[in-house]
């Protein structure tokens, strides 16, 4: 194996093993921040001496155990600079023996352990913007390079995003341990947001030149099926992995052999994944069958299963969406869902339905600068015959998005609105 061989490998074994070795530190040392510094210093050593001596057989227990002796001199610099030497004496000698012996016990544990870190990470404490950097650097293994390239944005925006949650983490004394009951469901709400946001700007990307980022879709679905084995009694968790594992199956047919944006009624469906889709109406049963009224992520699970199963866009139950829609307007209101609800209206019942809605939304303070409002609006107008107003909807709506696919697609749907081109 070549040195570039054995480095690529060594990358492999990190990302696999990262957030379980970072998570069984942090329950000793109870600092995400120096357990994600330990990580690294193994994973240094690892690439000093791996290309020499071969990667081992588990390469994981390698480097917790090479991270288990960095915290232990740490500890031992760490007292020494606290104490007089001979202060230390039996003290010492007792914690250094509960930490071998803790360390030991993190092996063991590293489902409660990975469950910790992934609400510590996601710790409402914390930004979304910090969450969703903290979770994909600690929990997916990604450099601040990646991170950035990913939602591009700058380098060191990211790199400060990442410190400064560490610090707020520390300063907050936010406890490594899983809360019970309703202060669960909190926490685990704040987690599901992330991945979702996650996968979200992988499924539509909000600016650059790509109109979705596979990379980004496929670390929201891991990090979604592990918490699905994790709190496997959350019906929400499962309704989120449906909810992506559906959508994800889409992402072939998404675009077009340039990269530009396919609609869903204009989509191959013979491109969707029937693998995700089948994981993903097994998610949704398993999120039904847990018991309880549906939350947000699983109602949106199963509307995308109502597209799922239609083998035509004609074949597409758009009452039972629109009456998903209706319930999803109850337990989670908000202007965005009312958009949605809209547009499945308006299949249902008629562009003229869902344009009333939508009138109604226009003057929505948190839809203001939303280009996908005048997206809509464009699209029922012509579908009324409206078509002038429909033009300067889509020229609206494409001044208002970052992403370039998108605009281009938007530009060229007012252009097919023009008087020069209308049949």
């Amino acid at each position: 194996m070549t040195m570039s061989d054995t480095h690529h490998a060594i990358e492999a074994v990190w990302r696999i093993e990262s957030a379980q070795l970072i998570a069984g530190l942090t329950r000793i040392v109870r600092d995400v921040g120096v357990a994600e510094d330990l990580a690294q210093d193994a994973l240094v050593i690892a690439l000093e001496r791996w290309p020499q001596t071969g990667i081992p057989n588990n390469p994981g227990a390698w480097l917790m155990a090479t991270a288990k002796h960095r915290a232990i001199d740490r500890l031992r610099r760490i007292k020494l600079s606290e104490r007089k030497h001979e202060e230390l004496g039996r003290e010492f000698e007792a914690q250094q023996e509960r930490a071998v012996v803790d360390f030991d016990a993190a092996l063991d544990d590293v489902g409660d352990d990975l469950l910790r870190l992934i609400l510590i990470a996601c710790h409402p404490v914390l930004s979304p913007e910090a969450r969703v950097a903290l979770t994909l650097r600690l929990l997916g293994g990604l450099e601040t390079t990646e991170i950035a390239r990913a939602f591009l944005v700058p380098e060191p925006t990211v790199a400060q995003r990442i410190v400064r949650a560490k610090r707020t983490l520390r300063e907050a004394r936010v406890p490594f341990e899983v809360p019970r009951g309703a202060e669960l469901a909190a926490r685990l709400s704040s987690v599901l947001e992330v991945v979702y946001l996650v996968f979200n700007e992988g499924y539509a990307a909000t600016a650059g030149d790509d109109w979705i980022r596979p990379a980004l879709c496929e670390e929201a679905l891991r990090l979604g099926r592990i918490l699905a084995e994790l709190v496997p009694q959350q019906p929400e968790v499962h309704g989120l992995v449906a909810l992506m594992e559906l959508q994800a199956s889409r992402l072939r047919a998404r675009i077009g052999p340039s990269g530009e944006p396919v609609l869903l009624l204009d989509q191959d469906r013979a491109r969707w994944d029937q693998l995700l889709i089948g994981r993903g109406l097994a998610a949704l049963e398993r999120a039904e069958t847990l018991g309880g009224a549906l939350g947000p992520y699983a109602l949106q699970a199963a509307i995308a299963a109502c597209h799922a199963r239609a083998r035509t866009p004609e074949q597409t139950d758009w009452a039972a969406i629109s009456a998903l829609y209706d319930a999803l307007a109850q337990i989670a209101p908000s202007p965005v869902v009312e958009l949605n609800r809209a547009v499945a209206l308006a299949m249902a019942f008629g562009p003229a339905a869902g344009l009333e809605l939508v009138d109604a939304l226009t003057s929505e303070p948190s839809l203001k600068g939303y280009h996908l409002l005048p997206s809509v609006r464009g699209d029922l107008l012509a579908r009324l015959g409206r078509l002038d107003e429909a033009r300067a909807e889509f020229e609206r709506a494409a001044a208002l998005t970052r992403n370039v696919r998108e605009r281009e697609l938007l530009l060229e749907r007012a252009r097919a609105a023009e008087p020069g081109r209308r049949s």
